[in-house]
């Protein structure tokens, strides 16, 4: 039988994170096919209601006993991740994509900052310096800076969103060790699938997508991999610091760049040159130097 080094075991949560961020930018081509069948919210709606469904499936024996610290826990999580990508949706329908990209990877910074802001926590060194890293590499990656930023409202919604997934990320942290696991994932789910169906109306989303078996299977598909993406999050932010769980989502769009690579997109030696930066920037927050005492 093989046996894992005390090291491997004790990155296993950092590697899994790893992993679900190679599933994260795996998502975004059938994500891009999929909204050619619904508008966004309602998109992000359906799919977040798939994922509710399978995780819940899966975990019928948890389906029961509820304790209040549960509902409110899957409330104030599932809030925020409806708001972040519902703002991010409502922000790319008169930004660029690429605009959006960059103001959305402010949560990269953003988590060590709130952190230090709201929980008198103060990040690692490192961890600031890995941070910086991996929002320089975003940067490179989506092809924009701030001389490009103007703060008009699809701008101010998207950093509205960047806010609220740094929040979520925050959020799973706290809640991850004093909550069960599997019921705060459905809970959460739900809550950001409800949410969402109620913000579609909002901004002009009323008429739900036509049947079609296409849509349903990337549905399915993408209700799977965000219920995969849900749990791991939870269980792996138990131990990993959020600061550095922030930077190892940055490199969700690394993967979605190599990828639309091999699907034959072409990919400019500055976004490779970001890639790099963000794999150093996940290195880097995990290092920890011991320096020497002067005698």
């Amino acid at each position: 039988m093989l046996k894992l080094s005390p090291t491997v075991k004790t990155k296993t949560p950092q590697l899994a994170l790893i992993a679900i961020t190679m599933i994260w930018g795996a998502s975004f081509i059938t994500v891009k096919y999929g909204l050619s069948f619904s508008t966004p919210v309602l998109f992000v709606a359906f799919r977040f209601a798939a994922a509710a469904l399978a995780v819940g499936l899966i975990s019928l024996q948890y389906c029961k006993n509820f304790s209040a610290k549960d509902i409110w826990a899957g409330f104030c999580i599932g809030t925020v991740i409806a708001i972040g990508y519902g703002t991010q949706t409502i922000g790319l329908q008169t930004i660029t994509s690429s605009e959006s990209a960059f103001l959305t990877a402010l949560y990269v910074p953003l988590v060590p900052i709130l952190l230090w802001l709201l929980f008198n926590k103060r990040p690692h060194v490192m961890t600031w310096i890995g941070a910086g890293l991996a929002f320089v590499g975003l940067v490179f990656l989506t092809g924009n800076g701030f001389g490009a930023i103007r703060l008009e409202f699809g701008q101010i919604i998207t950093l509205i969103g960047s806010i609220a997934i740094a929040l979520e990320i925050i959020l799973i942290s706290y809640f991850a060790p004093r909550v069960n696991l599997r019921r705060v994932t459905i809970l959460q789910l739900i809550f950001a699938s409800l949410i969402c169906f109620l913000m579609a109306p909002l901004v002009g989303e009323t008429q739900l997508p036509e049947f079609n078996w296409i849509f349903v299977a990337i549905i399915v598909g993408l209700g799977l991999a965000s219920a995969i993406i849900q749990l791991v999050m939870n269980w792996a932010q138990r131990v990993v610091d959020p600061s550095q769980a922030a930077i190892i989502y940055s490199g969700e769009p690394v993967w979605a760049a190599l990828i639309g690579r091999l699907a034959g997109e072409r990919l400019a030696m500055l976004s490779i040159l970001g890639g790099v930066l963000v794999v150093l920037g996940v290195i880097t927050s995990e290092w920890r130097p011991k320096f020497k005492k002067k005698e």
